[in-house]
């Protein structure tokens, strides 16, 4: 019986999934399974996803996905004691990636859950290398926040998963809302900067508002408090991020973005302000 089983979400990664399958059978850590769960994918990345030859491999109907009951059922195919979550679009960044993010598991019982340090991909614009510099990184910034976690690459004990399954139907940010239950129960989640991926999205005006209204839907339902007046929410929240990429962005001398910044900023706070009544 494998100690660590993997768990690979997949719907039209190409060419990603091809570069962090690869890493995977690269790894210094070996004794894993891994299992692979493909949401209709139509650009190969399931055919892909197969002739890397995982444990067990399945796919769900298109347009039937709702992340915490797809994790719930891949996680009762797995056999391991840990469960390792490994997003198709996340790429290892070496081959010490899984022994690292599983070392916080043998040093401290108390441990329930890890997750990686994600770093941007080469054409991430610079609010999103922003962004992820200050959720990830050394993690000094992120621990100060009312809560982060992210499962894109991350694990969890196997024996508490199965006492705390995902909320089987919330749409976005089942992460959140399954490490926010934990932490309200003291349990302990550690970030490990020493396991990377890469991973990051550019998304378009489009996906940045379909975004961030599903997280303000999901943050409604998580924290179950007031969202909040629209001054303090939208203005104050917005405009204090704003002048943090200004600053970043005349740093790197990348000004040519500002107006860009003025404008998602916005956008993110408007759409979760106003998703959240």
């Amino acid at each position: 019986m494998p100690q660590v089983s993997i768990i690979m979400r997949v719907y039209n990664e190409m060419p990603y999934i091809k570069y962090a399958l690869r890493k995977l059978k690269q790894q210094s850590f070996q004794d894993f399974e891994l299992i692979v769960v493909d949401s209709g994918s139509t650009d190969g990345s399931y055919e892909v996803a197969q002739e890397a030859n995982p444990d067990i491999i399945y796919q769900i109907p298109p347009g039937s996905y709702v992340p915490g009951r797809v994790l719930n059922e891949a996680i009762s195919k797995a056999s391991g004691e840990i469960i390792v979550f490994n997003n198709s679009d996340c790429i290892p960044q070496n081959n010490f990636w899984l022994e690292n993010l599983l070392r916080p598991f043998a040093q401290d019982k108390e441990a329930i859950a890890v997750f990686s340090n994600q770093i941007p991909r080469q054409d991430a614009t610079p609010l999103v290398r922003k962004d992820y510099e200050r959720a990830f990184g050394d993690g000094k910034i992120s621990a100060k926040w009312k809560h982060f976690f992210s499962l894109a690459s991350s694990a969890i004990r196997k024996d508490v998963i199965l006492e705390y399954p995902f909320n089987p139907t919330i749409q976005y940010s089942e992460d959140i809302e399954w490490s926010w239950r934990m932490k309200q129960l003291g349990k302990k989640i550690v970030y490990v900067p020493d396991s990377i991926v890469e991973h990051s999205h550019n998304y378009k005006w489009k996906g940045l508002i379909k975004r961030y209204t599903g997280e303000g839907k999901a943050e409604k339902e998580i924290y179950r408090d007031c969202r909040g007046n629209f001054v303090r929410a939208v203005v104050v929240s917005g405009g204090m991020e704003f002048l943090r990429d200004v600053i970043y962005l005349t740093k790197h001398k990348e000004m040519q973005w500002i107006p860009y910044s003025l404008a998602v900023r916005y956008l993110q706070r408007y759409c979760v302000w106003k998703a959240r009544a």
